[in-house]
C-alpha cells in the first residue's frame, strides 16, 4: 500500500516527505518495527511512544506519525506526519491498512458491565448454527470461524483488532461479534470501525481504578452508542436504569428488551431448576439450558439482535434452545453424592448479587449456599467490602479467599473485604483462607448432599496472577478433584 492511500483515512496537520513510498505494515510498538513500516507514536499512560521514534527509524520505519506538540528530528529518508491526536488516528489508519474490514462484515458490539461475553459468544454460536462463517472478539478467546486465537484484552489495541477483523473478512466471515470494553472506547481502540449494531446489557460499579467515577465509566459506555450511524441498530436493556440514557443521543434505530416492562422483546420464566429454564419469549414457549434472571436478559439481547440482523423469531428460538452456557458463566458441576458446584465469573458486587439471587430462587430447604469468593489485586479497592457484603447477605456460609492478587498481598485484599462486615452475625458466617485451592476444598468438605457451592470470580480463567506471573489454576479442575470426579 502506498502511504498516500493509507493517509486518505485521516486528516494530517502536516506532512514532510514523500507520500508515494510503499509501506509494508504499521505498528504502535517500536519493538515490532521492521523495514517499510509506519510507526505511530502514542502518548501513552505509562511511557510516551515519541521517545522511541529514533529506534523505530533505526529498525527500518519509512514513515512516522506523531502528535502535535512534539517536534521530531527529521530525516530525509523518512516521511513525518503530524496529527492533532495520534490516539484518534491509529484506529482509522489501522482500518484502512487492513482493507476496511467492517465494510465487508456486519459487526455487532456488546457493551455493559455484565453479560458481554455471554451475549457475544452466543451470537457467534447462533449465527454459525445458521450456517454463516463468523468471527468473535471476546474476553475468553477470539475466533475466526472455528480457529481459536488467544486473547489478553477484552478489546485488543486498534492494530491487533483490525488485523484480526481483516483476516475475518478475507476468510469469508459474514458476521463478527465483539465485546466493547469501556477502556476501548475511552482509548479510542474502536476508532474507524463501522458497527452494524450495538447492544447495551447493564451498568454497575466496575473499573473505577481506571475511570475514577461511575459517571465517567457510564459516559465511556454511552460514547459507543453516540458514535453509531443511522444505518445501524441498538438493542438496549429497558430493565436497567441506564438503558434508555445510553441511547438518548444515538442516531441508530433503537429496540428494547425487558422482563418487567413494555418493550420490543419480552420474556418471562415459566419454570426453573439447576438444569435450565422454561421461558416464554414474545408469546412463544421455549426450554433453554441456562439459569437465572440475568441470563434471561442475556438471551433476550441475543434474540433481539438476531431479529435485527434479519432472522425469523421461530428460527432464532430454535437456535436458542440448542445453546449451552459459556465457559465459566454459571456452569454447574454435580458430585456423585448430590452436591452442586457453580463456577461463575462474577467479580463485581452486582454480578455476585445476580448469581446468588438466582441460586436462592431455585434452592429449597434444607439446601444451603456456600460461597467462595475474593477480589482482584491492583484494581478498584472500593468494591472489596461490597463484594463481602453481597456474599454474606445471600449465603449461609462464606469463604473469602484469593482471586488474582497480582502485585498485592492476598491477605491485605481479604482484610479489605472483611472490613465491610460489621455485625457479629455476618462475621460468624465467614472464614478466610488465602489459598484458593484450600478454600474450595474446605467449601466442598462443609457441604452436605443437596447444598450449592458457588465459586465466584474467575470463571473461565485457568490461571492465578501472582507477582506478575500467571500460575496454572482452574476452578473447574479443583472442584472436580475435590468431588472425586
Amino acid at each position: 500500500m502506498k502511504l498516500l492511500h493509507l493517509l486518505s483515512a485521516v486528516e494530517p496537520r502536516r506532512v514532510q516527505g514523500s507520500l508515494e513510498i510503499e509501506i509494508s505494515d504499521i505498528a504502535i510498538d517500536s519493538r515490532q518495527v521492521q523495514a517499510g513500516y509506519v510507526f505511530i507514536a502514542l502518548p501513552g499512560t505509562q511511557v510516551d511512544g515519541h521517545q522511541f521514534i529514533p529506534k523505530a527509524i533505526e529498525q527500518g520505519a519509512v514513515a512516522i506519525v506523531y502528535q502535535s506538540g512534539y517536534t521530531p528530528e527529521t530525516n530525509d529518508a523518512v516521511t513525518f506526519i503530524e496529527m492533532e491526536s495520534t490516539e484518534s488516528a491509529v484506529g482509522p489508519l489501522a482500518h484502512q491498512f487492513f482493507g476496511s474490514p467492517t465494510d465487508k462484515l456486519d459487526l455487532v458490539g456488546v457493551t455493559g458491565t455484565n453479560g458481554k461475553t455471554t451475549i457475544a459468544t452466543l451470537l457467534f454460536k447462533m449465527f454459525r448454527g445458521f450456517g454463516y462463517k463468523c468471527g468473535l472478539v471476546s474476553t475468553v478467546c477470539n475466533y475466526i470461524d472455528d480457529e481459536a486465537i488467544a486473547t489478553d484484552h477484552t478489546t485488543p489495541d486498534p492494530i491487533t483488532l483490525n488485523r484480526l477483523l481483516g483476516r475475518m473478512a478475507d476468510e469469508g466471515c459474514r458476521f463478527a461479534f465483539m465485546e466493547v470494553s469501556s477502556h476501548s472506547v475511552a482509548q479510542q481502540r474502536i476508532g474507524g470501525l463501522k458497527f452494524k449494531g450495538g447492544i447495551f446489557t447493564n451498568l454497575t460499579r466496575d473499573h473505577l481504578d481506571y475511570h475514577k467515577t461511575i459517571e465517567a465509566y457510564r459516559d465511556a459506555k454511552k460514547a459507543f452508542f453516540d458514535s453509531l450511524s443511522p444505518e445501524s441498530f441498538v438493542v438496549t436493556n429497558a430493565d436497567d436504569r441506564n438503558g434508555m440514557f445510553m441511547v438518548q443521543n444515538t442516531k441508530a434505530q433503537v429496540r428494547t428488551y425487558s422482563q418487567r416492562t413494555m418493550a420490543d422483546f419480552r420474556a418471562r420464566i415459566l419454570e426453573e431448576s439447576f438444569d435450565g429454564m422454561d421461558l416464554q419469549i414474545d408469546g412463544r414457549d421455549i426450554s433453554v439450558q441456562f439459569i437465572g434472571r440475568f441470563n434471561i436478559s442475556n438471551l433476550l439481547a441475543v434474540y433481539g439482535t438476531a431479529i435485527c440482523l434479519g432472522k425469523r423469531p421461530e428460527d432464532v428460538l430454535l437456535q436458542l434452545s440448542t445453546l449451552h452456557p459459556v465457559n465459566g458463566r454459571f456452569e454447574t458441576i454435580h458430585s456423585t453424592d448430590g452436591k452442586i458446584a457453580i463456577v461463575d465469573y462474577a467479580h463485581t458486587p452486582d454480578a455476585l448479587d445476580n448469581v446468588l439471587s438466582t441460586i436462592n430462587e431455585i434452592m429449597r430447604k434444607p439446601q444451603r449456599c456456600i460461597t467462595v469468593c475474593g477480589a482482584g489485586g491492583n484494581r478498584d479497592k472500593g468494591k472489596r467490602p461490597l463484594m463481602a457484603q453481597s456474599a454474606v447477605r445471600a449465603s449461609d456460609r462464606v469463604i473469602i479467599t484469593s482471586d488474582n492478587p497480582r502485585f498485592e498481598d492476598p491477605q491485605a485484599i481479604i482484610n479489605d473485604m472483611l472490613a465491610g462486615l460489621t455485625s457479629a452475625e455476618d462475621k460468624a458466617k465467614v472464614i478466610s483462607i488465602a489459598d484458593r485451592r484450600e478454600a474450595i476444598r474446605t467449601a466442598v468438605a462443609l457441604a452436605q448432599p443437596g447444598d450449592v457451592i458457588l465459586i465466584a470470580g474467575k470463571g473461565h480463567e485457568d490461571y492465578q496472577e501472582i507477582q506478575g506471573i500467571k500460575h496454572h489454576f482452574d476452578d473447574h479442575e479443583v472442584v472436580r478433584e475435590a468431588f472425586g470426579l
